[in-house]
C-alpha cells in the first residue's frame, strides 16, 4: 500500500503499548523517519518545532522499540506498535493522554 503524506511529507504516527494497547503518544514521521524507524526498531520522527529528525530516548534514554508497524485503511496514518523503555512523555508520564478535556478550561479550547 502506498503512504499518503501530507503537503509538508508528513504522516501522523498514533504509538500504542503492543502489550497492554495504551496509546502512548501521537507524533510525526516523514519518510526518512520511517526509514530510520524500519531500518534500526527504534522509532524516529520528525520535530515540527525543530525542523529535523529525532529518535525517541536518544537524550532520555526512554526509547521505544518497535514491534510492528500497521497502516489504516487510507495509508494516511501509521500505528506503532512499540514496547516502551521509560515514560513517553517528554512530561515524565507514561503516556502523553493523561489529562481528560474536562480537566482544562473547556471554554478556552473551542
Amino acid at each position: 500500500m502506498d503512504l499518503t503524506y501530507d503537503s509538508r511529507g508528513l504522516i501522523p504516527a498514533v504509538v500504542q503499548d503492543a502489550a497492554s494497547g495504551e496509546v502512548l503518544m501521537v507524533a510525526w514521521m516523514n519518510a526518512e523517519a520511517l526509514r530510520r524507524t524500519r531500518q534500526s526498531g527504534q522509532a524516529h520522527f520528525w520535530s515540527r518545532s525543530r525542523g529535523e529528525l529525532w529518535r525517541k530516548g536518544a537524550t532520555s534514554g526512554n526509547t521505544l522499540e518497535v514491534k510492528e508497524i500497521q497502516v489504516d485503511c487510507d495509508g494516511d496514518t501509521l500505528l506503532l506498535q512499540v514496547e516502551a523503555a521509560g515514560p513517553a512523555c517528554h512530561t515524565g508520564a507514561r503516556s502523553c493522554f493523561f489529562e481528560t478535556l474536562e480537566s482544562r478550561d473547556v471554554r478556552a479550547a473551542v
